[in-house]
């Protein structure tokens, strides 16, 4: 299996501008993320604190980052990571069923806009799970739910649907959906999910289910979530100026590291987060002289 230097998890000014510094160290790099880049650039009505772009749109300046990042031939790969797990000499990066090895890694996530329930971060581990594809054979025979936030989310319910006894989807979005017959779709609103040692219900507006696990599938998750041990603080990932995290070899930009939430400020951290990633890899191998 193929190790990369840098692995990036992010496709907004952060995560791109690492992507963009990384290559020009000459480091083997990985990005995972979107391929129409980042869905708050292209929101953007009119941006004008962007050096060098004046009165630019966001796709405007999303056309821009693509023309930069395709003329030094960097891919994205369209994948959502469910986790990030320390190995010791390098991370280990969840898809589904599929794992990318990597020396370092780069967070720029952006910031999570959906809360956790009542009661997520509790039980994560305990009935709880990010990825249903992943976790799905511990459920067979089981009840599930599933609370989905994209269309995505129809093809793991229709997966786990075929294990487990019961799947209630909980859609969290409007549109047709595409789900086999067996599956128990409910329109109603998740409030808190309840347990003793694991889950035993998820409460929904207007009424309580009881369900062995509960798979959440939102658009991203939070840091805390997708690396176990990084230490957050106000909500965000504690960073040194140098954009180390609490994890040797972890470093993190953009958003996900705090206020301000601009455009420009992120791209200088991933600016950062690349020289300081390039810069552990050169001293590591240093060491190994």
């Amino acid at each position: 299996m193929e190790r990369y230097d840098i692995g990036i998890i992010g496709t907004g000014p952060a995560g791109l501008s690492a992507a963009i510094n990384g290559k020009i160290r000459n480091k083997n790099i990985i990005v995972f993320g979107h391929e129409d880049l980042s869905a708050k650039v292209t929101r953007a009505e009119k941006i004008n604190n962007y050096l060098g772009f004046i009165n630019v749109s966001g796709n405007e300046l999303k056309d821009s980052f693509q023309e930069h990042i395709r003329s030094m031939n960097i891919e994205i790969v369209p994948e959502r990571i469910n986790n990030v797990y320390a190995m010791g000499d390098y991370f280990a990066l969840m898809v589904n069923d599929v794992i990318y090895e990597v020396k370092t890694v780069i967070l720029a996530t952006g910031i999570e806009y959906t809360r956790p329930f009542p009661g997520e971060e509790e039980y994560i581990g305990r009935g709880v799970g990010y990825c249903a594809t992943c976790d799905a054979p511990l459920y067979k025979g089981k009840t599930v739910a599933i609370i989905g936030y994209n269309k995505e989310a129809e093809e793991e319910a229709n997966y786990v649907s075929e294990l487990a006894s019961k799947l209630y989807y909980i859609p969290m979005y409007s549109g047709d959906l595409k789900l086999v017959p067996s599956i128990e779709v409910i329109k109603d609103k998740p409030m808190k999910i309840e347990g003793e040692d694991r889950v035993t219900h998820l409460v929904l507006k207007n009424q309580k289910l009881s369900v062995d696990g509960i798979f959440v599938l939102r658009d991203s998750i939070s840091p805390g979530q997708l690396v176990p041990g990084l230490r957050i603080e106000d909500n965000h990932i504690a960073v040194d100026r140098l954009m180390s995290t609490s994890i040797p070899g972890c470093f993190a930009a953009g958003d996900c590291v705090g206020k301000p939430y601009q455009y420009i400020k992120a791209a200088g951290e991933g600016l950062i987060a690349a020289i300081s990633a390039s810069a552990y890899l050169d001293k590591l191998k240093r060491e190994k002289l």
